[in-house]
């Protein structure tokens, strides 16, 4: 096992040396799940599934060094595979460095999130409502529900890890919407308003028809980016470690 290269997040005097370093590791990362079969789409003739760490993180949000997470390299394939998906630009491989980093960002924004005490409660009911609008959140940003069965198919994800996923997504988002800003559930005033004022992907079509639609994008936009602001906020909390060295383009 080679040495863990370690990487702390907003030390001082490093911000300009963690991008250009950051960026490096990323990119090995694609590399490395590519060369350890996550993410190259390739049949084989025996099933062989093989996982291991990539990413170990700290942040006192989670207990700091008592309680590290970790990110497998079956798990973060698969996420990176959604971004792609989501990606309207993404080209023909099955995911790029842009899409590793999109989707480490938002896994551990979304654990640090998950983790974070709740006022009020959520329900049980609240809880597997939120996870059901999780997974077709993530259905309707990958393409449809087969997508995202033919990305976990690919990776190896199995259900249960897909519940584990959407349930870490939901208790995020309620957070989002109940400490920090509702999003959630808009009315359909603000939707309107939106459809009429803003660039949206129903602007040809009429309101009433594409109400639902709206909602769930305007749902996700949001989302995406409290998540992508709260993962900046807690950059100067955050200690990532990539346990592996970064395999080397040819």
């Amino acid at each position: 096992m080679v040495d863990a290269l370690a990487v702390c997040v907003g030390r001082s005097g490093e911000r300009k040396r963690f991008g250009s370093r950051r960026r490096s590791v990323v990119a090995g990362l694609a590399v490395t799940l590519a060369l350890a079969g996550f993410g190259g789409g390739v049949a084989r003739a025996e099933p062989l599934l093989v996982d291991r760490t990539v990413v170990r993180f700290e942040a006192p949000e989670l207990g700091g060094a008592r309680s590290p997470r970790f990110v497998s390299a079956r798990l973060l394939a698969f996420e990176a595979r959604i971004e792609a998906l989501a990606d309207p630009d993404r080209t023909g491989a099955a995911y790029r460095e842009r899409h590793v980093s999109a989707a480490l960002e938002r896994h551990v924004a979304e654990t640090l999130l998950a983790s974070l005490r709740i006022e009020p409660e959520p329900t049980g009911d609240e809880l597997r409502a939120q996870t059901e609008a999780a997974r077709r959140l993530t259905e309707e940003r990958a393409g449809g529900a087969e997508a995202v069965r033919a990305a976990a198919a690919a990776e190896g994800v199995g259900q249960r890890e897909l519940v584990v996923l959407f349930q870490r997504q939901a208790r995020a988002s309620l957070y989002l919407d109940r400490m920090v800003a509702p999003m959630l559930s808009p009315s359909d005033a603000e939707l309107r308003a939106l459809f009429r004022n803003e660039k949206t992907p129903y602007r040809d079509a009429p309101f009433e028809t594409v109400l639902p639609g709206l909602r769930r994008w305007y749902v996700s936009t949001r989302l995406q980016a409290a998540l992508a602001a709260y993962y900046q906020n807690a950059r100067s909390r955050l200690r990532i470690v990539y346990t592996e060295e970064p395999a080397q383009r040819s």
